[in-house]
């Protein structure tokens, strides 16, 4: 705790030094900046006919940051070298793993309140050499996107760079997952840009919504209906301001009519037995012939979520009475 009140307070003066040297196309961990701000500027790069994009992903950079690189850049600002050494050893200080400390020879700190700052400090020359070429780029953190015209300069720059970060910032570029591509193949901070500027969500990301969903509706988790939607809303009414920029009403509208299939699922569920089921669909306003219908149709509990008699009983409405946010209403409300 001692730690962290020193390195908060070496911050707040060392923020006031170095954040108006940092690049304006350099957005993470800065104040007042934040990831709608890098995606839009990205967006307007695609708009000016920039469809090829270099995507460089930087390997473990947290743990790959070289202490005497750093520490050069940082001396460049500061002349204290009683704070030169707390910092440096703020850097070198061990780690616990496993109950056995390990000695750090190169990365920052993880979670640490200088951590976000040093790692701009650091990638700021790399920021200042694309603007030295005339590059149009966005960098949130270590994710660095730069856009060209053509897929030809786009593996030179490539080229250039990955010279640049592994010879003059000491970096290693993860080459598996770097790509220079149309910009419909590549994503940046969860959306993925089309040609005119426009913003959609990317596939990516449509993926970990929908597992993270799955992983609050499993029908053997033993919690409340109730307790389910309250957590949906908690989870879904953040990542839909998120996105809030993108054109994706079609996915929101499926992503809705999903997610009430699977909660009808988890209720069918839960009254067990065919006799508990037609009293459920009855209670909801379904006729007793076809509520006895389905109750007695030996049918999957997924297949019975999609019978016309579920979606009577549990339908839009009834899902609002007890709370469930919708996805693509709450879009609508949020939509600039």
């Amino acid at each position: 705790m001692v730690d962290r009140l020193v390195q908060q307070a070496i911050l707040q003066v060392l923020e006031g030094i170095l954040e108006p040297t940092f690049s304006e196309s350099s957005y993470g961990f800065r104040r007042g900046r934040n990831a709608h701000q890098a995606v839009r500027q990205a967006a307007e790069y695609v708009a000016e006919g920039r469809v090829v994009v270099v995507d460089i992903d930087l390997e473990k950079f947290f743990d790959r940051v070289n202490h005497d690189v750093l520490m050069s850049r940082l001396a460049r600002h500061v002349a204290d070298k009683r704070l030169l050494g707390i910092v440096r050893r703020f850097l070198e200080a061990g780690m616990m793993r496993d109950g056995v400390k390990i000695a750090r020879h190169e990365g920052t700190p993880q979670g640490g309140p200088l951590s976000p700052l040093l790692a701009n400090l650091l990638l700021d020359d790399l920021d200042k050499e694309l603007e030295r070429r005339g590059h149009r780029f966005c960098r949130y953190a270590d994710d660095c996107n730069i856009y060209v015209r053509t897929q030809a300069a786009g593996e030179r720059v490539m080229d250039s760079v990955t010279r640049f970060l592994e010879e003059g910032l000491r970096l290693r570029v993860n080459r598996t997952k770097s790509a220079v591509a149309f910009i419909e193949k590549r994503q940046f901070l969860g959306y993925r840009l089309l040609r005119g500027g426009r913003l959609s969500i990317a596939p990516h990301s449509l993926k970990r919504v929908k597992q993270h969903i799955r992983a609050i509706t499993r029908r053997n988790r033993g919690v409340s209906l109730g307790k389910m939607i309250h957590e949906l809303n908690a989870y879904l009414s953040g990542w839909v301001t998120y996105f809030r920029y993108a054109a994706c009403k079609t996915h929101l509208q499926r992503l809705d009519e999903w997610i009430r299939r699977k909660l009808r699922c988890v209720r069918l569920k839960q009254c067990k037995r065919p006799r508990a089921i037609h009293d459920l669909l009855h209670g909801l306003g379904v006729p007793r012939w076809s509520a006895r219908k389905l109750a007695g149709s030996g049918c999957g509990w997924w297949r019975m979520s999609g019978c016309p008699q579920a979606h009577q009983a549990m339908s839009k409405a009834w899902f609002e009475t007890l709370g469930l946010v919708s996805l693509f209403e709450r879009y609508a409300a949020l939509k600039p």
